[in-house]
């Protein structure tokens, strides 16, 4: 299944959606895939700064705890409220209900680093781990 066109994606398997100057973040289909059932993400809380490709979090499966990192520079707006009682929406809706983050952006150019999903398939299709 293609990745959705209308996200940036990173080289760690975390999207984000720029509306305006927020970013919506989470992380892909193909890394809550990996990663198995999701049984505790830990979040920033609003007012947070988060930076480019620095760690924001950390998530839990049955297999493993990774990191997250954070794709874009800003200030948390917000962090997913419904994670904290049902992260497994990570696994069910990965670009929907199972965002993680809103950031304000500090830095839109940085959207500019990011992949593609084009880029992004590519890049899992030959093995990205």
């Amino acid at each position: 299944m293609p990745s959705p066109g209308d996200v940036k994606y990173t080289k760690e398997h975390e999207w984000v959606r720029v509306e305006s100057e927020v970013g919506t973040v989470g992380i892909t289909d193909y890394a809550q895939d990996q990663l198995g059932d999701i049984v505790f993400v830990d979040l920033p809380a609003a007012g947070a700064s988060v930076s480019h490709m620095q760690k924001f979090g950390e998530i839990e499966s049955v297999k493993a705890v990774s990191e997250l990192y954070s794709p874009v520079t800003g200030e948390v707006v917000e962090a997913n409220p419904a994670l904290a009682n049902s992260p497994e929406l990570v696994n069910d809706s990965p670009y929907g209900e199972g965002w993680m983050l809103r950031v304000r952006l500090s830095d839109p150019g940085e959207i500019d680093k990011l992949l593609s999903a084009d880029e992004y398939d590519v890049f899992i299709a030959q093995g990205a781990e």
